[in-house]
């Protein structure tokens, strides 16, 4: 029976999660694409601290198993005492229980498996502690109890997928992997598949600031936005028409032309003032533009001479 768990555990396909500050990823190795995306969050439910303290920890044991992640636990936010939380910071994990119970959903629920029966591969960012990875797989073994882990770094794991999709040419794990998430972003130089960690630059604008700023700016202009969906409709904003301009003077000098000449166009003017607004502001701001030409010098300073 024991030599059949292992032949069996040898077939199922190892199972694969990427934990980011904004979204997870999960699925099965060999996929072209992951099972599910989801946002790396989770609803509880918060109690007062009215109330007999025994009626408080009643209701505390019950609910420790009622809770919803992802895309349910946002609905839920401000709801029959629910309130959302981000396990994962800055690319880093700073509530392990939390994360213990959204890892549970991600593998008994979406993947509908049984951790005993398959190995694992996990993410993690490059200035990851030496503590938090042997807590995780601590957590791994002793709480899921799988058969074998492995750890690696989101950086060389995106290079390796480049490497795969190259079928032409020389193929290389050495390159430098420019990783902008939600939370974080990080320039991280990798030479033959091993990450020099002296040379990481780390960054902490990702995603999520652009999104809260573009909040900001809606605030500003106190358009009849609720306040609950603000930061939903900033983050539609940001995905549908923010881009990267790979010639910033040559772009902002096209969108004053274009804002001159719609000037008659009522429709087309007032989307250009939007996108001449949000842009013009970015601009001005003093930590966007400090962070900016950190990016660039680091991508620089990592380019062989």
């Amino acid at each position: 029976k024991f030599s059949l768990h292992w032949i069996m555990i040898g077939r199922l396909p190892a199972i694969v999660i990427d934990n980011g500050t904004g979204y997870s990823k999960i699925g099965y190795a060999g996929n072209t694409e992951p099972q599910s995306i989801i946002p790396s969050c989770i609803a509880v439910k918060e109690y007062s601290k009215v109330g007999a303290r025994e009626v408080r920890r009643l209701g505390t044991g019950l609910d420790d198993l009622n809770f919803y992640i992802g895309d349910e636990a946002i609905a839920l936010d401000g709801k029959n005492d629910f309130s959302v939380k981000w396990p994962i910071r800055h690319g880093i994990i700073e509530d392990w229980d939390l994360m213990q119970r959204y890892m549970e959903q991600l593998i008994f629920k979406l993947l509908r498996a049984e951790p005993e029966d398959h190995y694992f591969l996990l993410t993690e960012p490059p200035l990851n502690t030496p503590e938090n990875r042997e807590y995780l797989a601590e957590i791994m073994f002793e709480t899921f109890n799988i058969p074998g882990l492995y750890i690696a770094v989101q950086a060389v794991l995106a290079l390796s997928a480049s490497w795969c999709s190259n079928r032409t040419g020389g193929r290389s794990l050495t390159g430098t992997v420019i990783d902008s998430g939600d939370g974080v972003t990080h320039v991280i130089p990798v030479v033959d598949g091993y990450v020099i960690g002296s040379c990481i630059k780390h960054i902490p604008i990702a995603g999520r600031d652009i999104t809260s700023f573009i909040q900001h700016l809606l605030r500003d202009r106190e358009t009849n936005i609720p306040p609950e969906l603000s930061m939903e409709v900033a983050k539609q904003i940001k995905e549908r028409y923010s881009y990267v301009c790979p010639d910033l003077p040559k772009d902002l000098l096209n969108m004053i032309v274009n804002q001159i000449n719609g000037l008659n166009h009522m429709s087309f003017q007032n989307l250009r003032n939007i996108q001449h607004f949000l842009l013009m502001s970015v601009m001005n701001v003093s930590w966007v533009r400090k962070y900016f030409f950190s990016l660039n010098s680091s991508i620089q300073t990592l380019q062989p001479h």
